[in-house]
């Protein structure tokens, strides 16, 4: 796609290395291209301060930044979170959830601005690429994609690593805060902050403490549990001790990110399997979502029927494949949000959830539809026909007691065959 001359790109912009590097490497690629830097404000704090200015002197013709983090706290994660979906068991997915919604506001300032073309600053090994063009081609199609690090005019003004990004950085006079010695890859939104590159690329290595951003390492955490409070309606979290956060879901993420970043919660180091084909490692840290998805996983064990938590936490691992994968707009997603959001109708309460040293642990769990019976799970018998447990037991075990009577008769076929042998 990059072998047309665009007219007008917006170019998603985060003020990193790559993105730094790719806005004048655009308007050199095609003269006269006009460029415009969006940037979508998802939580990350200090690193949108002075990004007007920064990609004004990288080039850019127009700068546009957009407030995102309500929507994408109730509109990309609580829904992933009724669906409690993870990648490859611990991933919670930070960075995956977050793409399709910058892809799609991408794509609303291209009409607003009348650019016709889009462009992403993610690498052809990475995961990011996918997830910016499925979204691309799901909301305008008609939109031209330029992906640089695909072009091999980029690789040809020798850009080929984050290295030579640097240094391509120092000639062009562009402020980045990477250095050849600080070459940590980060990507940080309210919902989490991932680290890739340096000592984590080698899996026998142990990632250094300095890593660490939004938390504090376990060892410095306090001696001291520290316990929280939430609140659900409907499978979703409303409020936090006491206090009430409906249509504040990205302040209730940040208020449980500071609380789990003081007690080291949400830590990762995970070698995940990328969609592209190879093996990636990264440490992650998501105290705010770790914290949600404990209170709510003990809030679905009482109000949840067996069957259905069952087959929602089968159908939990394809979403989550689904989100990983960059397919948020996949008409199989929105079905199983479908069915999802059925389910979490029931999963109403409060949670008491422990933080202490790197652990979130929920240790108490109420609601007024939970499906949990003091009397029926105690060891007293009232109430309860034991006696109905021997047939349900009999007509349950049926075809294994066929089976084991079959195998009886084998066996005592064989042995008295055996024996016949034997004799003179």
């Amino acid at each position: 796609m990059n072998n047309v001359s665009p007219k007008k790109v917006v170019l998603a912009y985060s003020g990193g290395l790559d993105t730094s590097v790719i806005l004048p490497w655009l308007k050199h690629r095609y003269p006269g291209v006009k460029v415009v830097a969006f940037a979508a404000d998802l939580g990350q704090g200090d690193e949108l301060k002075g990004i007007r200015k920064k990609a004004r002197q990288s080039g850019a013709d127009e700068v546009v930044v957009k407030d995102l983090r309500q929507e994408f706290a109730e509109e990309y994660c609580f829904p992933m979170l009724r669906a409690h979906a993870t990648y490859e068991a611990d991933y919670l997915l930070g960075t995956s959830v977050a793409r399709p919604l910058i892809a799609t506001h991408q794509v609303m300032v291209a009409h607003e601005t009348g650019a016709d073309a889009v462009a992403h600053g993610a690498t052809g090994k990475g995961n990011d690429q996918v997830r910016f063009e499925l979204t691309y081609l799901a909301v305008d199609p008609t939109l031209t994609i330029i992906s640089p690090w695909k072009d091999p005019q980029f690789l040809a003004d020798g850009l080929n690593d984050r290295e030579t990004a640097v240094d391509y950085a120092r000639r062009h006079g562009i402020p980045i805060a990477q250095t050849k010695k600080k070459i940590y890859s980060q990507d940080r939104n309210l919902w989490h902050i991932s680290h890739e590159g340096a000592e984590i690329e080698d899996p026998a290595e142990e990632p250094r403490e300095q890593v660490y951003t939004i938390s504090v390492p376990a060892r410095k955490a306090p001696n001291r549990p520290e316990y929280v409070e939430l609140g659900f309606e409907h499978g979703n979290p409303v409020a936090l001790n006491g206090k009430s956060f409906k249509g504040r879901g990205h302040e209730l993420i940040a208020a449980l990110n500071a609380l789990g970043g003081r007690h080291a919660v949400g830590q990762v180091t995970l070698v995940e399997n990328r969609l592209v084909g190879m093996k990636s490692r990264g440490v992650y840290e998501t105290p705010g979502g770790t914290i949600l998805y404990e209170a709510h996983k003990a809030l679905e064990q009482i109000c949840l029927e067996r069957e259905l938590y069952h087959e929602k936490q089968r159908l939990a691992l394809r979403y989550g494949e689904l989100v990983y994968y960059g397919q948020w707009f996949h008409p199989l997603r929105e079905a199983l949000q479908a069915f999802v959001d059925t389910a979490s109708q029931v999963v109403t309460g409060k949670v008491r959830v422990k933080l202490y040293k790197g652990r979130a642990q929920a240790v108490s769990a109420a609601s007024p539809l939970s499906l949990y019976d003091v009397n029926l799970a105690s060891f007293a018998m009232q109430g309860y026909d034991v006696t109905a447990a021997r047939g349900f037991i009999d007509l349950f075990g049926l075809p294994m007691k066929a089976r084991g009577l079959k195998q009886a008769k084998l066996r005592r076929s064989r042995s008295h065959a055996a024996t016949a042998q034997r004799r003179p």
